[in-house]
């Protein structure tokens, strides 16, 4: 049964802040870390200049902090900074998902098992009671596993997902797909749960649906399309825009489906396929940013993203070095929703 009192509202709701954390394992990062940093900093001060939206930022130690602030500069008087351990920057898996609760918001905790337990990292686990706990807001700690970026919601009910992932054994092998949906009904406030198949080649999250679908508007979903003829993704997202092309949302309307370019294939410096996606973006206050990835469909995707947002600028930044992480910009934000 639907808890009438839990809301989750759309991400184009206004923010009152968008909590990240600056790279800063070299182990992970490796070669990419610099380039990851600058490309995080773009991302950064495109969501808060010009007023847009003030940031809650993780930082490891004195040398991560002096780095995000020398990045920053220009717009440090919206920026805080919180001494947190996390085990990578994806906080849109590992922080809270922000809920309205009877009108006043809530940090909604979930367990995290590194995706399924392929990248198990010290302190990830912790991310989501620390971050509720910095937010001054009540908690509520739920005993499944649910990643942010596994469910997209259009803030009236409706909740996009795949089966790939919810439905994982690595997930929670004991609930079945009316399981999980009684469950996001309970904690996420979900009317309807529609459900994808499969996500991108080698996506390392099991299919996770801010690579494939995002609500732009109530009963409006971007997503993409090939336009290279070698694209490897081509079969997938033709399926999935078909699918979603035959679904109704919570309130009973058909979906419209409106198709970006893909970037096509993408490949790391040892050949092997990267998951990148356009519709990996962040919808902020007073800015959308976009995932490029320096190829020829860069251009072409901000420009049929930016009339979905009237009243919002539409930029595209580079996330190449970001994505050699295994995501891009909605990976690595969770919005807080402002409770008027």
């Amino acid at each position: 049964m639907t808890n009438p009192m839990i809301h989750q509202p759309a991400e184009w709701d206004r923010h009152s802040a968008c909590w990240l954390a600056w790279p800063s394992h070299g182990h992970l990062w490796q070669e990419n870390l610099a380039s990851a940093q600058t490309e995080f900093a773009a991302l950064c001060l495109a969501i808060a200049e010009d007023g847009g939206e003030d940031l809650d930022l993780l930082v490891q130690d004195d040398v991560a902090e002096a780095q995000a602030r020398a990045a920053l500069a220009p717009v440090l008087g919206q920026v805080r900074f919180h001494r947190v351990p996390v085990g990578d920057i994806w906080l849109r898996d590992t922080a809270p998902i922000f809920v309205k609760a009877g009108g006043a918001l809530q940090a909604a905790c979930f367990r995290f098992n590194g995706w399924g337990g392929k990248y198990v990292l010290p302190g990830d686990d912790q991310v989501a009671p620390r971050v509720a706990a910095l937010s001054g807001l009540p908690s509520r700690v739920h005993a499944w596993i649910l990643e942010g970026g596994s469910v997209e919601a259009d803030g009236e009910g409706t909740l996009l997902t795949t089966r790939q992932c919810l439905l994982n054994p690595n997930r929670n092998p004991g609930l079945d797909q009316a399981a999980l949906e009684a469950a996001l009904r309970k904690d996420l406030g979900a009317e309807k749960v529609l459900w994808l198949d499969e996500g991108l080649i080698n996506d390392h999250t099991d299919g996770h649906i801010d690579t494939l679908a995002r609500f732009v508007a109530p009963g409006v979903v971007v997503c993409m399309e090939a336009r290279d003829a070698g694209d490897p993704n081509a079969a997938t997202l033709a399926r999935l825009a078909s699918d979603l092309e035959a679904m109704t949302d919570a309130r009973g309307r058909k979906l419209k489906v409106l198709r970006i370019p893909s970037p096509g294939a993408l490949e790391n410096e040892d050949g092997e396929l990267m998951p990148a996606s356009y519709v990996n973006f962040y919808i902020g206050n007073r800015s959308v940013v976009v995932p490029t990835y320096g190829t020829p469909h860069d251009e072409a995707a901000v420009a049929a993203l930016a009339p979905l947002f009237p009243g919002r600028r539409v930029v595209g930044r580079s996330a190449r070095a970001i994505l050699s992480g295994g995501g891009a910009f909605h990976c690595i934000t969770q919005q807080q929703p402002e409770v008027l």
